[in-house]
């Protein structure tokens, strides 16, 4: 939890409410989609076997002032390594601009370093989502390569946050930016 947000767990039966966010064109069309009804509800499957096998997944957000959904923030297993995890967000258009990426993003990586022992994060954007990239970077995440990635059919900018152990480095102070 966060001063706005507020986080769950997707489940069985929640594919309504996983409609609502990836079923959303302006949401789904930089990571591979739009996506059919069907794509949602395997998506949202994938969510929940990853929760069940490495006790992570882009989790619901919701607002705490409305308890509507306001997208996903969480973790996903990266690479060959237990001990590296890819970040990701996904807002549904009316929370975008609201500094609710940076606060949700700031709670999952806080989570990954402090209770999963993740060594380092993996994060990767479209090329053309210009708005993510600026949020990683204002994370601490520097870019290390371009990635292929297979639901856009194109090469991702993907960058890695290594886990420094000193809790106040974690994120660079906005007043030095």
């Amino acid at each position: 939890m966060t001063d706005r947000l507020g986080f769950s767990t997707w489940e069985e039966g929640d594919e309504a409410l996983a409609l609502t966010l990836w079923g959303i064109t302006e949401v789904s069309a930089l990571i591979g989609g739009p996506f059919t009804t069907a794509e949602v509800h395997a998506r949202l499957r994938r969510e929940i076997q990853t929760m069940n096998a490495h006790r992570v997944q882009y989790w619901p957000v919701f607002s705490l002032q409305n308890g509507e959904l306001a997208g996903c923030a969480g973790l996903r297993p990266y690479g060959s390594g237990e001990d590296v995890f890819e970040l990701g967000v996904h807002l549904r258009p009316s929370y975008w601009g609201q500094g609710i990426a940076l606060e949700a993003a700031r709670a999952v990586i806080a989570y990954a370093f402090e209770h999963m022992a993740a060594k380092s994060l993996f994060a990767g954007h479209h090329p053309a989502n210009l708005q993510s990239a600026r949020l990683l970077r204002k994370l601490g995440f520097y870019l290390t390569h371009e990635e292929f990635y297979p639901p856009t059919g194109q090469n991702h900018p993907s960058y890695l946050l290594v886990n420094t152990g000193d809790s106040s480095q974690m994120f660079p102070n906005p007043l030095k930016s």
